[in-house]
C-alpha cells in the first residue's frame, strides 16, 4: 500500500514530504514514447529519485501489474494498457451515448442513466434527469451492486460468464426486502433478461424504485447498458421498454456502425397511450415475493 514517506533528494538530506504516491508517478512519468524500456539506473536519472526509492517504488508497480519486468528492465504493464484503454473506450461511449440519452429523457420524462460493469459492481457514467435525492441518492461516478440493479442485470444477462460466477462468489448480499439475493433465483432472472432483452430491478436497490435497462450489445457480448427510473409502479416502465431498446440499438450503432437492425431502428419518439409489452416471469415474481 502507498503510504506517505519523506522525500529524498538524493543529498543525503530530507527535503518537503513527498507521498509514495507522487513518487509512484515519478517513476511512471519516466516512461515514454522515446523510452518504453528503462532501467533501473534510467529511471533513477529520469524520475530524480534515490536508488532505494526508485527501486521500491519499481517492485510494487510490477505487484501491482503496473509495469512490467524484463531482465533488468521495466516496462510498461497490462494494467496500464487496460486502463488506458478503459478510458478511452468510456469517453467515446459517453461522446455517441449523451445525445440519445437526452432524447430519451426528452420522450419518457424519467431519469435515464448509462452504466458499465466494473468486477461485481457497475459504475454509473451518466445521469440525466432527476429523483427525489432522499431516496435515490446515485450520481456521476456512484457504484452499486451489479445483482441489484436492473444495468447490472442487463449486463451481466449478455456478459462474460465468468463474471456472473463473480459476481455470485462475492455473495448476493440484499439490499432491501425485494433484493433477488439467492443464487437459483438470481440464474433464473438473467436467464429470463436473455429472452426478453431487458432487465427489471423492481425495489430491489432502493424502496420504492423501479428500473428497467437494456444492455448496449451487438451480437456479442454487453458493454454498458441503459437504465430509466421512477418512483413507484413498474407498469409506467413496461410500455417505456420500446423505446429503451431503440435507444440502446441508436448508441451502439453510432458506436460501431449501422447494421441492417440498427439502420432500421426506429427513433426515440414520445411514447404511445399504451405499448403492450409482456416483460416475463420477473414481474410475477415481484408480485408474489416467490423467492424469498
Amino acid at each position: 500500500m502507498l503510504h506517505e514517506a519523506v522525500a529524498d533528494d538524493g543529498t543525503g538530506q530530507d527535503a518537503a514530504p513527498l507521498s509514495l504516491l507522487r513518487k509512484a508517478e515519478k517513476v511512471l512519468a519516466a516512461f515514454d514514447g522515446a523510452h518504453p524500456r528503462l532501467s533501473l539506473t534510467e529511471v533513477i536519472r529520469r524520475s530524480g529519485l534515490s536508488r532505494s526509492s526508485a527501486h521500491r517504488i519499481l517492485d510494487q508497480l510490477v505487484q501491482l501489474r503496473w509495469l512490467e519486468r524484463e531482465g533488468r528492465d521495466y516496462r510498461m504493464g497490462m494494467r496500464i494498457l487496460e486502463h488506458g484503454g478503459l478510458a478511452a473506450h468510456h469517453n467515446r461511449l459517453l461522446r455517441a451515448a449523451l445525445p440519445r440519452l437526452d432524447d430519451l429523457h426528452e420522450a419518457t420524462g424519467k431519469l435515464v442513466q448509462l452504466y458499465v460493469l466494473d468486477g461485481t459492481e457497475v459504475v454509473c457514467l451518466e445521469r440525466i434527469g432527476t429523483l427525489d435525492a432522499h431516496v435515490v441518492p446515485t450520481r456521476v461516478g456512484a457504484r452499486l451492486p451489479a445483482h441489484c440493479t436492473a444495468a447490472g442485470k442487463a449486463i451481466l444477462g449478455f456478459g462474460d460468464p465468468a463474471c456472473v460466477e463473480r459476481v455470485i462468489e462475492a455473495g448476493l448480499r440484499p439490499r432491501t426486502h425485494r433484493t433477488v439475493a439467492h443464487t437459483a433465483p438470481f440464474r433464473t432472472e438473467l436467464l429470463s433478461v436473455r429472452e426478453r432483452g431487458v432487465a427489471f430491478d423492481l425495489e430491489g436497490t432502493y424502496p420504492g424504485l423501479v428500473c428497467v435497462a437494456a444492455p448496449l450489445r451487438g451480437a456479442g457480448r454487453a458493454i454498458a447498458a441503459v437504465s430509466v427510473s421512477s418512483m413507484g409502479g413498474h407498469r409506467s416502465l413496461e410500455r417505456l421498454t420500446p423505446l429503451l431498446q431503440s435507444c440502446a440499438r441508436s448508441i451502439w450503432a453510432e458506436l460501431h456502425g449501422p447494421g441492417r437492425a440498427a439502420r432500421f431502428a426506429p427513433p426515440v419518439e414520445a411514447p404511445p397511450a399504451e405499448v403492450p409489452v409482456a416483460v416475463g416471469d420477473v414481474l410475477r415474481w415481484a408480485r408474489t415475493n416467490s423467492w424469498m
